[in-house]
């Protein structure tokens, strides 16, 4: 199992350590066009201040590992973006604050007129801690961005195996033991690979769809939202086989049974649509038609979630026959 520590603004720490109820946050990077490789989903990722090499010492824990999350994904996003998905949780109290963070960092300053695509570290369930921890013995103060690990080496078991406790609040956690792609890590639930903050949701189906609707091909990012196929509210969870991309008004159809997807990706047009509006001309000639799936079979809607639409949501039969008696 593999662990990151990386290397974190003051003022993004401050704002978010001063805001325990806000659990997910973006540990952005100024610049959209480097990737994040180092973790997979579910593994944990560690704040580390500057070192006071860099920076005058004052009334700050430099050079301290100071919380952490839990990765969920990398994705780049244009800033307007970010901003709209996670607001505060982007470690600032409004989009211009954001944009004067990110353009210090970058070669030159971001123009008035310019939406930047920066990079998105999404992490969910993060803590700071009320002490903080030394870094790793061998983080060395040049480091401007981190540093992944290898948490089952002998040499950093000891040193992960706390962090990782301090981090889920509660008991110790063997990272000895192998990383394990499908189902929770050591057996705990939050370190689940495939579970996602609400936030992530929106911005990983955003990208994994391409921004582009999967039933209309809709490309306006702004009447784009990520739909759930079985609602949180109703013992969904928040998962990209649980999601899909969808026009504002082609979405309110789906949620409220006139549009369902098949196990076979095939869209359906309830009957009830035409007759009770008379309208739909626009989805009932994209009726019968494969909606857009994702290249990874494993992304796509799982017929467990599609099925639960079918039989709990979808409004199969016209209202004259569904609504008679029994």
């Amino acid at each position: 199992m593999k662990a990151y520590v990386g290397v974190t603004d003051g003022d993004w720490y401050r704002f978010l350590a001063a805001r325990p109820a806000i659990t997910e946050a973006n540990f952005w990077r100024p610049s959209g066009s480097t990737s994040f490789r180092a973790l997979r989903p579910g593994e944990p990722f560690f704040f580390k201040t500057h070192h006071p090499s860099r920076h005058p010492v004052g009334d700050f824990p430099y050079d301290r590992v100071i919380g952490g999350g839990i990765f969920e994904s990398f994705e780049p996003l244009p800033l307007s973006e970010a901003w709209k998905i996670f607001g505060e949780a982007n470690g600032a109290d409004s989009r211009e604050q954001m944009k004067e963070r990110i353009s210090k960092y970058r070669q030159r300053p971001i123009a008035a007129s310019e939406d930047p695509v920066i990079g998105c570290v999404l992490l969910r369930d993060t803590r700071f801690f009320d002490t903080p921890a030394d870094p790793p013995p061998d983080f060395a103060p040049n480091i401007v961005q981190g540093k992944g690990y290898d948490m089952s080496a002998g040499s950093y078991t000891g040193y992960f195996t706390d962090l990782v406790a301090r981090l889920l609040g509660d008991g110790a956690a063997d990272v000895s033991q192998p990383w394990r792609r499908e189902g929770p890590v050591f057996g705990d639930p939050r370190l689940a690979p495939r579970r996602l903050g609400q936030r992530a949701f929106r911005a990983v189906v955003l990208n994994a769809y391409g921004g582009r609707c999967a039933i209309t091909g809709s490309t306006i990012r702004p009447v784009l939202q990520a739909a759930h196929i079985r609602p949180v509210t109703r013992g969904g969870e928040h998962r990209l086989d649980n999601g899909i991309l969808l026009r504002s008004d082609v979405h309110t159809l789906f949620d409220q049974g006139y549009l369902a997807i098949d196990t076979d990706h095939r869209l359906l047009v309830s009957p009830r649509l035409r007759e009770e509006f008379g309208v739909g001309d626009e989805v009932y000639r994209h009726a019968g038609s494969t909606v857009t799936m994702l290249t990874n079979a494993a992304d796509r809607p799982s017929q467990e979630f599609l099925e639960w639409h079918l039989n709990e949501v979808f409004l199969a039969a016209p209202k004259s026959t569904r609504d008679v008696p029994n």
